[in-house]
């Protein structure tokens, strides 16, 4: 009888054991459980408006918000400049703004979450052969891209505001308001006031995601006369991924001693049977005409012919072969000594081949043939 006792409480605790080893195998959560890695998203991903005439290309950003004031505006989307420039029509009182400037009284004003300080300055685009100016005052507001298909909204970022357009000859530009708003996105600083840098780098990023943004390739058939809305094109923040493992070629940016990074990267530049060293500026705020400053060249300037074949490689090995045509790819030799301009700029047709990506965190470009 006592072996009887002894033999079922052995199987008491055998079973015993077995549930709870059941009990620890379906326990969920466990210290011994990995815990699953979510990989970082960038900030926002949006679209932007191609827009063609003549040969003309533009891309634009929808901007929707300027401090308090709600707007449906579109920014010239230019890698080839820093900081946003926006017309003071429609975001202040129209008795702010006179010929000769924006009325502050004293060191600056608050209109529609806006802050217009008294600091004027202005604002230069282009070379001393084709040249735009801005004139107006340092701003400060929070700004919101983007329209009904996504936005983000920066933080309280410096910009310029403008109330007077001028050509190279220092002509007054007349027309629709707000048809110069640049939306520079460059990795510098501004020349005019440093504290306005692009918008994109305004932005408080998520855990293991750089400041900066990547340009998907455009797509040539969307520049229209009408415009054409592309979802997807702009990516805000920049992943572990986009920097390591998505084939951009990275090409680190040097410090100068005024504006910041430099966003020209060396190359040589091949066209024809000649060949010549260069600065470039990939820009998409260049509508239509890439141009090659070769300060060798004294006779060949003008427009290259048609179906001639030029080949940039940059110091960091990226390699982009194009073939100059009658409707694209327009390109154009000049001599700096003429130009006033040392940079070679490649135009808005690059981006119709090529993916585009900066890195305000790491101060890079990266660079992807597509």
């Amino acid at each position: 009888m006592s072996n009887n006792y002894y033999m079922q409480k052995i199987k008491v605790a055998f079973w015993a054991l077995i549930m709870m080893a059941m009990a620890t195998a379906c326990k969920k959560g466990g210290s011994d459980s990995p815990v699953p890695v979510v990989p970082p998203k960038p900030l926002a991903t949006l679209g932007l408006f191609q827009l063609s005439g003549g040969e003309n290309k533009r891309l634009f950003i929808p901007i929707s918000q300027i401090g308090t004031k709600a707007v449906q505006y579109f920014g010239i989307f230019d890698t080839g400049s820093s900081g946003l420039t926006m017309d003071a029509h429609g975001l202040i009182p129209d008795e702010m703004i006179t010929a000769n400037g924006l009325l502050v009284t004293g060191d600056s004003v608050v209109v529609n979450g806006i802050t217009v300080t008294n600091k004027t300055a202005t604002m230069a685009y282009g070379d001393k052969t084709s040249s735009t100016k801005e004139f107006g005052n340092l701003a400060y507001a929070t700004i919101t891209i983007g329209n009904s298909a996504g936005t983000a909204t920066t933080k309280r970022i410096a910009f310029f505001m403008y109330y007077k357009v001028v050509d190279g000859d220092g002509k007054e530009i007349s027309g629709s308001q707000h048809s110069f708003d640049v939306f520079g996105v460059g990795p510098s600083t501004g020349f005019t006031f440093a504290a306005i840098v692009s918008p994109l780098n305004g932005f408080t990023m998520p855990a293991n995601v750089a400041s900066g943004f990547k340009l998907a390739k455009l797509d040539n058939t969307k520049f229209t006369a009408a415009g054409a809305f592309v979802s997807g094109l702009l990516t805000i923040g920049l992943v572990p991924d986009d920097l390591n493992n998505a084939g951009f070629v990275m090409h680190p940016l040097t410090l100068g001693s005024a504006g910041g990074y430099s966003p020209n990267i060396p190359a040589t530049v091949t066209y024809g049977n000649t060949t010549t060293s260069a600065q470039i500026l990939f820009d998409t705020g260049n509508p239509a005409v890439s141009v090659i400053e070769n300060s060798k060249e004294t006779t060949a300037l003008g427009r290259l012919p048609v179906g001639t074949v030029v080949t940039i490689t940059t110091n960091r090995g990226f390699v982009y072969t194009y073939t100059t045509s009658s409707t694209g790819k327009l390109t154009q030799i000049q001599n700096p000594n003429i130009s006033g301009d040392f940079r070679t700029i490649m135009s808005l047709d690059f981006f119709t081949d090529n993916e585009f990506l900066t890195d305000y965190t790491g101060h890079r470009i990266g660079l992807k043939n597509n």
